[in-house]
């Protein structure tokens, strides 16, 4: 089993102070974790959605980061795939590029970037997404078989040597962002590995591998986008591990709430999500939070996204704790069909020392119990 960490770039402060903080503090952490023994560092896409996520330009960060770094993997955690974000042909130029510099380091997911701000602030159309992402998918899957390329579908390129070609080849492996039982059901029918991006736990990991290995044994091979099909599912781990198991829970379940409630506004127009004052346990806050959107959504009668449909968000019953205690958590991970445990620490608010102590945790305890 590997272990990994996602980066979203969530800042509480925002100031241009603050966000430069939190940007160095992320590649602080990026650094420290292939120390540590971790296998990949993901980056995610989005555009526009402050406080949630300032990642806006991932290949820049994951660039910087693999030249400070020499075993650690780099994967996109998605590119946002539809045409108006990333032209295909310029996702595959900068693959190649940054798999050449890491030496073959790097693995590349697709998502399809569908909030509102995003999609209108590049002309997308929300009923585009899903084949625009297949078809870049078979574009990044098929530039590098030959010396020269074309694409002749809804997009037309002109033949061409698609430059530098990168070290895995026939391409870097790829992945999907995977938020809902349909999107899990893609990724396995495409060949591509499966990013459960979710607060739910593991009952729910447990399910989509499912379906996911239920789609994999129904599908023909050879009508897979990826002619290097990869049945891999990574699951989302918010974690936060300190020798005080409390403290650690405490610092861990108010950085989910800044994460559930960001996420929220951006995409039905709850309020920005506000700091708890430590007198606060963070479990009544959580609740009363929970309570707030449920609220909003019935009042209001909004189009809720399927991603955000329920208040999974809110579900604080993670690895917050001591080392045994994310043991225990990652181990239900395991059983419940995890090939990766994809940490997430970087939640708004979450100090940097408390980000950097669970690295360590990891490093010394957790991931040594599982290898």
């Amino acid at each position: 089993m590997k272990f990994s960490i996602i980066f979203e770039f969530q800042c509480a402060d925002t100031s241009d102070e603050g966000e430069r903080e939190v940007l160095l503090n992320c590649v602080d952490q990026a650094v420290f974790a292939e120390e540590m023994g971790f296998d990949r560092i993901w980056a995610v896409e989005h555009h526009g959605l402050k406080h949630y996520a300032h990642m806006s330009a991932p290949e820049i960060f994951l660039t910087w980061v693999a030249a400070k770094t020499s075993r650690v993997r780099i994967g996109h955690g998605v590119v946002c795939m539809p045409f108006g974000y990333n032209h295909p042909l310029r996702v595959a130029e900068r693959v190649g590029m940054l798999d050449s510099l890491s030496n073959g380091r790097l693995d590349v997911g697709a998502g399809r970037g569908a909030t509102d701000i995003e999609m209108s602030g590049f002309n997308i159309d929300r009923d585009e997404t899903y084949a625009q992402v297949k078809e870049s998918l078979e574009i990044l899957s098929q530039c590098w078989k030959e010396d020269i390329f074309e694409w002749n579908g809804t997009l037309q390129i002109s033949p061409r040597s698609v430059i530098p070609r990168p070290v895995q080849l026939p391409h870097p492996p790829l992945f999907m962002a995977c938020t809902k039982d349909e999107t899990v059901r893609l990724a396995a029918q495409y060949g591509v590995g499966a990013l459960v991006l979710g607060f739910s736990g593991p009952k729910q990991v447990k399910l989509l591998r499912g379906i996911y290995d239920e789609a994999i044994a129904g599908r023909d091979d050879a009508n897979c986008i990826s002619s290097a099909p990869n049945d891999y599912l990574a699951a989302l781990c918010p974690t936060i591990v300190m020798d005080d198991a409390e403290e650690a829970f405490q610092i861990g379940a108010r950085g989910q709430k800044f994460f559930a409630e960001s996420i929220q506004h951006w995409h039905i127009g709850t309020p920005i999500p506000e700091p708890v004052p430590h007198s606060v346990d963070i479990r009544v806050a959580v609740q009363e939070s929970k309570d707030r959107v449920e609220a909003f959504m019935v009042k209001g009668g909004h189009p809720v996204p399927a991603i955000v449909a329920t208040t999974g968000p809110f579900n604080i019953n993670h690895a917050y704790g001591d080392r045994d205690d994310a043991i225990r958590y990652v181990s239900a991970l395991r059983d419940a069909g995890s090939d990766e445990i994809m940490c997430i620490m970087q939640m708004g608010g979450v100090p940097h020392e408390a980000a950097m102590e669970t690295i360590r945790q990891y490093g010394k305890y957790v991931i040594p119990y599982f290898t």
